[in-house]
């Protein structure tokens, strides 16, 4: 529920827009069921109502209609999985950051934060460690 209410506020930047913009596609398309069974939503009240207030109760609402149609229909079962895998790997702003640097010298940038991928920071080598007492001295000879 908290990822559907944080992607209908426009969390995840371009990925979480493309993620909703999926979850809206399946959901809209029509609502394969078997004769004899009840009345149920197809979701689309519900992802309309989350759109225009993210909050966790209209989350709660969309999750149990997915969750209704998912157990009627097969094929949207199966969309609604391989949707579920696509907006896994965009984050939301839940979870936490725990940094935690210890031991040795540090020459170089130190980050500190969550989800960094694909970046590089070129930096210098490391400058040389100061000699331990085994260096040359000059004599008077």
């Amino acid at each position: 529920m908290v990822l559907l209410a944080a992607l209908a506020g426009g969390a995840g930047g371009e990925a979480g827009k493309q993620v909703w913009a999926g979850l809206s596609a399946l959901v809209r398309r029509p609502f394969q069921r078997t004769d004899g069974v009840p009345a149920v939503s197809s979701g689309e009240a519900e992802l309309a109502a989350l759109e225009q207030a993210p909050d966790p109760e209209h989350a709660g609402a969309l999750s149990t209609a997915l969750a209704v149609r998912a157990a009627l229909d097969s094929q949207f079962r199966t969309g609604l999985q391989q949707w579920h895998e696509q907006a896994r790997v965009v984050r939301t702003g839940d979870g936490e950051v725990t940094s935690t640097i210890s031991g040795g010298t540090f020459h170089a940038p130190v980050l500190q934060g969550r989800d960094f991928s694909g970046i590089s920071f070129p930096t210098a080598s490391p400058p040389p460690h100061p000699a331990s007492g085994t260096g040359t001295t000059a004599s008077d000879d």
